[in-house]
């Protein structure tokens, strides 16, 4: 736990530097309560580089560094821990470890929003490193991390006698700039030999990551861990489709369709689809972009959105990240959920609302 009383501001870290770690640092430098303290990269033309260029902002004094053991011994509250998306689940866990026994709390943009999916011995070790450093390990983002499950939970308050949950993504990428992003970490693009290699590694990331969701909803609900089940679809281009980072060919991956289903008793009891598209036309069967999510009670709730939902969902899961930070300092240590903290809500800014860039806006 931090000393939040506001007497100072809390000294962030920022580790990494992509779209969402950039949207964070600006969202760090625009609130006067918390103060950039470090900024971690991995790219070595980016040692050194002042954080406000990385960002898009002027100079702020503070240089990004390669070295973890540098971050380790600076002075700071919280790091806004963003490595980048797709790696294996808890791949670089020691530096989670470390970073929390050095008395940093951490707030995850992957992964760690329910640790307890996986365990005791992930949780008891995650709860020995906050012990020894004072501090708290949160987990959060936009898919998972609120749309699959801290939604559906705020939901089910105005429900009774729940009998099923169910939350949909279908997201678009033809506007997404990186061909990474599209070809590794999502498979589209991909004839279907290499499709099926690309699984076996997706198949237990994706398990893991929203695993997590399906437990934490259960655990809100008051149900027993459940068991998950995953299943995995595809539909190939039936034609060339052209998108932001080239095209995709007629015979490859243009559509990939997740599901997972938690059973408690024998019984579906938590849903969740994850559909990712190289177009809205590809695989229309599978319905159009956006999201929706339905609790089945009395009364049953149904909340569903377009795909413009919102206007940049890199700047809204660093959004989530930075909000969060006072919230998770000023908890008791440990690993810290949805469950377990007060309502984590965003800053009112007239004065910025004037200094609004396109890239807060538009992705």
């Amino acid at each position: 736990m931090t000393d939040v009383s506001g007497d100072r501001p809390l000294r962030v870290i920022q580790w990494a530097t992509g779209a969402l770690g950039r949207s964070a640092i600006r969202a760090v430098l625009e609130r006067p309560d918390l103060e950039l303290a470090g900024v971690r990269v991995f790219d070595p033309a980016k040692d050194g580089i002042d954080a406000g260029t990385l960002a898009g902002r002027p100079e702020t004094g503070v240089g990004a560094t390669l070295s973890t053991e540098a971050l380790l011994d600076l002075d700071a509250d919280c790091v806004v821990y963003a490595p980048a998306p797709g790696g294996a689940p808890f791949a670089d866990l020691d530096t989670v470890h470390a970073l929390l026994a050095s008395g940093k709390n951490v707030v995850a943009t992957t992964g760690y929003v329910y640790p307890h999916a996986h365990g005791p011995g992930l949780v008891d070790a995650l709860e020995d490193s906050c012990a020894r450093g004072g501090s708290s390990l949160h987990g959060c983002g936009v898919n998972p991390g609120f749309m699959s499950d801290l939604v559906p939970l705020v939901l089910s308050r105005l429900s009774r006698q729940i009998t099923h949950v169910f939350a949909r993504e279908c997201s678009d990428f033809s506007g997404h700039p990186s061909p990474r992003m599209l070809r590794d970490l999502v498979g589209l693009g991909r004839d279907e030999e290499e499709f099926g290699a690309f699984l076996r590694r997706a198949r237990p990331a994706m398990r893991t990551h929203f695993g997590e969701s399906l437990h934490l909803v259960a655990a809100g609900l008051g149900l027993a861990p459940p068991e998950v089940d995953t299943d995995v679809a595809y539909r190939v281009a039936a034609q060339d489709v052209d998108v932001a980072t080239g095209t995709i060919r007629a015979g490859t991956v243009a559509a990939v369709r997740w599901t997972f289903s938690a059973m408690v008793g024998g019984r579906p009891v938590i849903g969740l689809e994850t559909v990712y598209k190289a177009g809205p036309a590809v695989a229309p069967e599978w319905g159009r972009p956006g999201y929706s999510v339905r609790v089945e009670g009395r009364p049953s709730i149904t909340l569903t959105t377009g795909e413009d939902w919102v206007t940049n969902g890199i700047a809204a899961a660093a959004a989530h990240a930075v909000n969060a930070v006072p919230v998770v300092c000023a908890a008791p240590p440990g690993v810290r959920t949805f469950l377990d903290l007060p309502p984590v809500l965003g800053r009112a800014s007239v004065h910025h609302m004037a200094d609004l860039r396109p890239e807060d806006v538009h992705p």
